[in-house]
């Protein structure tokens, strides 16, 4: 009889055992979650910057004196997908939409100030529930949030609104810390990322979310890279003059592009200021080089403990940054340098390095390709894919084919029309709500700095009839045929000819 329990026991224990290796945990309290065949947990490291343009590492040449050596290794060693977008090119909604897997119309967090509605699940929420160990680290930045800790993350370490670069004060899992003596907010968070990384259980898998605040507006670097490009210049873009010279009205450029030219967002008139133009670019290069170096430390860390080969290491920005295309500086319009961002991937365990994929992925792709890699079954709520088989070659998976842009005119930035989008790999076509003005429609393989304004050819209009018929469908699909709005209720920030006016 002692015999018999003993062999039921060792049974169970097995039966036990097999069913943890073959399985998910269940995530019965994930909302639209279900236990799905599981393989390995893989751990995971996602560092986000801020309005990093997708050119702009010393690998691609559009550049030719900055260096970004160790993006430049990521590059080499794994994955660099140049056809990476976002659905809307603006902090808030950005960040919102890789958290939450979804349009910027369905998390109605459409602008910097829009508040989480409080009923939005983060992706890293799943990955807790499944057993994994996140830490978050920098800038959250997700509507008029401020530091306060998140769900999702076990380990919290923030700061409200943008940040600053030097001497920051952090909230770690509720307690804010003050730091002096020049503190360099890119160096810390790194420096707090990798200590995370060395003191965790070495048990459970881990997902690290490193977001950084550079490379923002009001450009400040490292000392030790403080005048590093100092009189260096960028070759002026081929649509930097039109606006100027009146040649944009020949181009059917809309009204409202050459209008912003001596606005905030104009090169004329850069943050309301007469900054140099050069000089800027050159702040920006510099400022890029701490995150550059952020980088170098954290794939270090993950070499010397044995987990390079079998980590999935994801480099992204929030969205990218015009240096005078058109006209303008920043971000928030659907031409490519505002919403195209740098996206690169490692993970030598999962496919050979150095390779190009031109297929186009997005932003709302971040949660489904991590979940993916955790074991863990997909919201339905997640209209996104895994980009894993893009990187894999696997042809079976679905391929985008088209991707769809929202920006929605904002309060503080009356320059910037409300514009929904679609983008192909050959066209791109731009409709605009609310403006008296005329839309957009580009040949991108023959007019890939969209120059030339197609929309009143009478050859184009059936693509144009087709493209818009498409948003329109988009829409309606994913709910988002209303515009979410909020209470604003004080003075234009950037609207310099109606100063002190409601």
């Amino acid at each position: 009889m002692k015999y018999l329990k003993i062999v039921f026991l060792f049974l169970c224990s097995f039966a036990f055992i097999a069913s943890s290796n073959d399985f998910a945990p269940n995530p019965d309290t994930a909302p639209g979650m279900a236990t799905v065949k599981k393989k390995k947990q893989r751990n995971v490291i996602f560092i986000l910057t801020d309005d990093h343009r997708f050119d702009y590492m010393g690998f691609t040449g559009k550049v030719p004196w900055l260096e970004t050596p160790n993006m430049d290794k990521l590059a080499a060693e794994g994955a660099y997908l140049p056809n990476a977008f976002v659905t809307t090119s603006l902090c808030s909604p950005s960040r919102a939409s890789i958290l939450t897997g979804q349009f910027s119309h369905a998390h109605t967090i459409v602008d910097n100030q829009a508040p989480d509605p409080g009923n939005l699940t983060y992706f890293p929420q799943h990955l807790e529930k499944a057993g994994y160990q996140t830490g978050f680290f920098g800038k959250w930045h997700m509507g008029s949030h401020g530091d306060e800790p998140q769900p999702g993350f076990t380990h919290w370490e923030s700061f409200p609104g943008q940040g600053v670069y030097y001497n920051p004060t952090l909230n770690i899992n509720g307690k804010r810390v003050a730091y002096k003596d020049s503190t360099y907010i890119t160096d810390l968070l790194t420096e707090h990322a990798v200590d995370w990384l060395d003191k965790r259980d070495k048990e459970k898998p881990f997902f690290m979310y490193l977001s950084h605040k550079a490379v923002h507006a009001g450009f400040q670097p490292a000392r030790r890279h403080k005048g590093r490009y100092k009189g260096n210049k960028i070759a002026l873009p081929a649509t930097y003059d039109q606006t100027k010279t009146g040649k944009y009205r020949d181009l059917k450029w809309p009204q409202w592009v050459a209008d912003q030219r001596i606005s905030w967002h104009g090169v004329d008139y850069m943050y309301h200021d007469n900054k140099d133009f050069h000089a800027m670019v050159v702040d920006y290069c510099e400022t890029l080089l701490g995150v550059d170096e952020s980088v170098g430390t954290v794939m270090d860390y993950l070499e010397k403990e044995g987990l390079d080969e079998s980590t999935l290491v994801i480099y992204m920005g929030d969205n990218g940054f015009s240096w005078g295309e058109h006209g303008l500086i920043d971000k928030r319009h659907f031409y490519e340098e505002s919403v195209k961002v740098p996206l690169l991937v490692r993970c030598p365990e999962l496919f050979e390095g150095g390779i190009r994929p031109e297929q186009m992925v997005q932003n709302i792709d971040i949660g489904p390709t991590v979940l993916a890699e955790a074991g863990v079954k997909q919201p339905e709520n997640m209209p996104g894919v895994s980009f894993i088989p893009i990187l894999t070659g696997d042809t079976s998976a679905p391929s985008r084919k088209e991707i769809f842009y929202e920006y929605y005119w904002e309060y503080d930035f009356p320059m910037t029309p409300t514009v929904f989008g679609m983008r192909t790999d050959q066209y791109k076509y731009m409709k605009y709500q609310g403006i008296w003005d005329r839309n957009e429609l580009y040949d991108l393989k023959n007019d890939p700095d969209e120059m030339y304004n197609l929309i009143a050819d009478p050859d184009k209009q059936d693509i144009a009839k087709e493209m818009s018929t498409a948003i329109y469908d988009w829409l309606e699909e994913t709910n988002g045929m209303q515009i979410p709005l909020k209470r604003t209720v004080k003075y234009r920030f950037g609207d310099y000819k109606h100063k002190n006016e409601h």
